[in-house]
């Protein structure tokens, strides 16, 4: 029982809780489909430069520092991490269990906790220069499941989480880039203060009306 007890809590890091009921009872896992969630890209802008400075295990803890430090600020809010790629972190609320409106204001606060905390973390190439995260926000429907027999993933799926991918790319450094969408359910929450990007061409979107969230 004990050994047993240490499985399903590692399995519970790497899946949702629901998720690991259904595959410890044999049973199927059904896809799901969510009106609306608020998803979070970050990555690093100076990770080029640092891989093709820094030896591989350099690079390797750098990282493990980094998520680290993201992942012990999680317990904080209602946000699960649905996984990591490199120096990309994307998280999600709203899923795997909804939350009604709460979504987009427990990701913008988990971000400003994150852009906080990334701020203690220096450059290995430049012990003076601190990392700069980059972060795009959107909120929007998308299905979820767990996909694969052999290490299976709770993936997700949707034009939401491209357009949240975009707003990362085409954000800036330190700064955390929301859509519209976004933003407009951070004013129906309140206690969030956002500035107009403006309009801005985003690639495989079109000219989308953005904003910076600063507090």
């Amino acid at each position: 029982m004990d050994e047993q007890s240490k499985v399903d809590s590692l399995l519970r890091e790497m899946l949702p809780e629901s998720v690991v009921n259904h595959l410890r009872n044999k049973r199927t896992v059904t896809a799901e489909h969510f009106d609306c969630v608020t998803l979070l890209f970050s990555d690093i802008p100076q990770f080029g430069p640092i891989v093709g400075q820094c030896a591989l295990l350099q690079t390797i803890a750098l990282l493990n520092i980094l998520y680290t430090v993201f992942d012990s600020i999680l317990p904080r809010f209602d946000v699960y991490k649905v996984e990591t790629i490199g120096d990309s972190y994307l998280l999600a609320s709203g899923l795997p269990t909804r939350n009604g409106s709460r979504h987009a204001g427990e990701i913008a606060r988990m971000t400003l906790s994150m852009l906080q905390a990334s701020e203690s973390i220096h450059s290995p190439i430049d012990p003076a220069e601190r990392l700069r995260l980059r972060v795009g926000i959107h909120s929007g429907h998308c299905a979820a499941g767990v996909v694969g027999l052999k290490m299976p993933r709770y993936c997700l799926f949707g034009d939401t989480i491209n357009t949240a991918s975009r707003m990362e790319t085409h954000g800036a450094a330190s700064r955390i880039h929301v859509s519209g969408t976004t933003k407009h359910l951070l004013d129906q929450i309140g206690g969030f203060k956002t500035e107009t990007r403006g309009t801005i061409f985003i690639k495989g979107k079109g000219e989308m009306v953005t904003f910076w969230l600063l507090h």
